[in-house]
Order: C-alpha cells, then sequence, then structure tokens
C-alpha cells in the first residue's frame, strides 16, 4: 500500500467491483482507453489487473480517496508481454477530474517503481487528444519519446536519474 497526502494506493480486490463498474461504463472516462465496457467486461479488467498482482508482483493499484473512502480510480505498473516498455498509467473517475490526483498518483507510483520494483524509467502511454493525461506527464517531469512504432498513441518516458533530480529541486523550493 502507497500513501499519500490525500490517497490511498491500494492493490484491488472485489470490494471495488461496482465503483470499478461504474468507472469503466462511463463513456467520457472511457474514451481514450479503449471505450465502455458492460459489467461482464469490467469484472474481467478487474481481474486482468488484480491476476496482475498474482503473477507479476506489481500492477494497478486502486486509489482511494482518503477522506472519503471511495473509490477514485486507478494507477500503478504495467508491462505485459508485447507492451512497448515499463509503464506507469493513471485513470480516475471523472467526479475527481481536476483535482490533482493523478499527478499525486503518478508521482507516488514513479517513487515506488524506481525504489521498489528498481526501474529505472518508465512509460506512458497516452492518446494524443488526451490533453489532461499529457498535462499530468508533463508534471510529472516526463518527455515525449519517438514510438518507433505505427502506434497511434503517444509515448512519455520518466527516467529514474531526471526525477529524483525534479523531486530533490521540488523538497528544496518547500523548505524540506
Amino acid at each position: 500500500m502507497i500513501e499519500t497526502e490525500r490517497l490511498l494506493l491500494r492493490p484491488p480486490n472485489t470490494s471495488d467491483r461496482s465503483a470499478w463498474t461504474a468507472f469503466l461504463s462511463d463513456p467520457k472516462v472511457t474514451r481514450f482507453i479503449g471505450g465502455p465496457q458492460d459489467e461482464a467486461g469490467a469484472w474481467r479488467n478487474l481481474c486482468l489487473f488484480a491476476g496482475a498482482w498474482s503473477i507479476q508482483g506489481y500492477s494497478n493499484f486502486s486509489v482511494i480517496e482518503k477522506a472519503s473512502g471511495r473509490w477514485v480510480g486507478r494507477a500503478g505498473a504495467w508491462y505485459p508481454p508485447g507492451w512497448p516498455g515499463r509503464e506507469i498509467g493513471w485513470a480516475f473517475h471523472r467526479t475527481v477530474w481536476g483535482r490533482g490526483y493523478a499527478t499525486e498518483a503518478a508521482t507516488a507510483c514513479l517513487i515506488w517503481a524506481f525504489e521498489e520494483l528498481g526501474w529505472t524509467e518508465a512509460i506512458h502511454v497516452i492518446h494524443p487528444e488526451n490533453l489532461a493525461s499529457i498535462a499530468v506527464a508533463k508534471r510529472i517531469g516526463a518527455v515525449p519519446q519517438a514510438s518507433g512504432t505505427e502506434e497511434r498513441n503517444l509515448v512519455y518516458i520518466s527516467r529514474k536519474e531526471a526525477f529524483a533530480l525534479r523531486q530533490a529541486k521540488g523538497s528544496r523550493r518547500e523548505g524540506n
């Protein structure tokens, strides 16, 4: 489990099913992540991420808003066979868009991936029209990378050394 100022990140479980289903059935939320899913599709998606924890030892976390205890999205590590690289991704229910949760969760997940998983870089695969996620990638210090494929998505990359420097500069500005 990861705890930030406003969020708890934990592996997904069956208690997330209702919120996960509502999240994946929303056309606005799923516009850039494959489109809306029915209840059966959302269940399979939840099982996919939960199962990856058992098989790989990491996956996306369920993101819980500490103030309310409510499931608000998912964020975390993703690297199935055939994926272009080790990814830190994020997706949030639209009721919490604009609150900075994606940036907060992505930052925490990068720290976790670099420190606990030993990653030296992480990609962020983003649809070119998803301006909010592009902004998150830029806020966490990721830079565009040529994908090397005809993939329609953009690939941003966060490198451990650059991320650590950025974090250190941010801590100095805050007086820590």
